[in-house]
């Protein structure tokens, strides 16, 4: 049976912008990690419970799907991207986005050489049928490292636009070269500190009638707008796009409205997740349930 959960032990930290910084896992710990090979793979950073001093872990079973034997409050965990996976030698690189207030970011600020946090088997998403020609990728600061590695991946034919949310010009980062990627950078907007433009900016933009695929990582209102565009408008099929929300802005408050749901509400949620039903469907349903709650 495939391991689940893996000690990674950080080997270095290095600075790569002033938004965002690198970490470098490696160790006996890794010895089992298996990547997937897939460039937005992402894992699960587990940390020590603040009130019990211990790593609660969920059960994940091979489909990947969580129950918490301790609760799920109990359970502290962050999800990131992972940049690069180095086989041969057992590294793992990690790229954090650099904030005030982030139990991941904070972490990896204040982490040494030697320190160890444990990690669980990735997962990914990206997966663009074969007959693509073209791809547009688009991604806030937090999508950044799992972009720069897809685009990394890429096959030299597919012609691909990317377009890049940061905070500022001096969180732009060196791409890897694609010979037929066109690459935008949007500043001062997305990323907590203005409204974001990756919607109006899509929006705007023609696209090929020829075999595409659209993935999309950000803020999560502003990818399921996103989303909207793309399924409903556009009328893409489910299998031509990859649209991921990485995180919530405001998140506390939005847990707490969340959690103040009528409990009918949320067990109609959770019913249609466990229903076998059509999975955009469900998310369709999802989605009009948090519209419906201001959420």
């Amino acid at each position: 049976m495939t391991k689940i959960f893996h000690e990674a032990e950080v080997l270095a930290k290095r600075v790569l912008t002033p938004g965002m910084l690198r970490l470098t896992f490696g160790g006996e710990g890794l010895a089992d990690f298996q990547s997937t090979g897939v460039g937005d793979e992402y894992v699960r950073l587990f940390f020590p419970n603040a009130e019990t001093g211990r790593i609660h872990l969920p059960h994940i079973d091979e489909n990947g799907r969580w129950s918490y034997p301790d609760g799920q409050k109990a359970v502290r965990y962050s999800t990131y991207t992972v940049r690069d996976y180095r086989s041969d030698l057992r590294e793992i690189d990690v790229d954090f986005v650099v904030h005030d207030g982030g139990m991941a970011s904070d972490w990896a600020q204040r982490c040494c050489a030697g320190d160890t946090v444990t990690i669980n088997k990735p997962r990914a998403l990206y997966a663009p049928p074969d007959d693509i020609v073209w791809q547009l990728l688009v991604a806030d600061a937090t999508g950044l490292p799992a972009l720069a590695r897809l685009l990394e991946q890429t096959p030299e034919h597919v012609q691909t636009r990317a377009f890049i949310e940061v905070a500022e010009p001096s969180h732009e980062l060196d791409l890897p070269y694609h010979p037929h990627a066109s690459v935008t950078w949007l500043h001062g907007s997305g990323n907590g500190v203005a409204a974001s433009r990756v919607g109006e900016v899509v929006r705007a933009l023609p696209l090929p009638p020829t075999p595409g695929y659209i993935w999309v990582a950000g803020e999560q209102r502003v990818v399921r707008s996103l989303r909207r565009y793309i399924r409903h408008d556009l009328r893409m099929p489910a299998e031509r796009y990859e649209l991921v929300g990485y995180w919530t802005e405001d998140a506390r408050a939005w847990e707490e409205r969340y959690d103040a749901l009528p409990e009918a509400v949320r067990a109609a949620i959770a019913a249609g997740w466990d229903s076998g039903r059509d999975r955009e469907v469900v998310r369709d349903e999802y989605y009009a349930t948090l519209e419906r709650f201001g959420l």
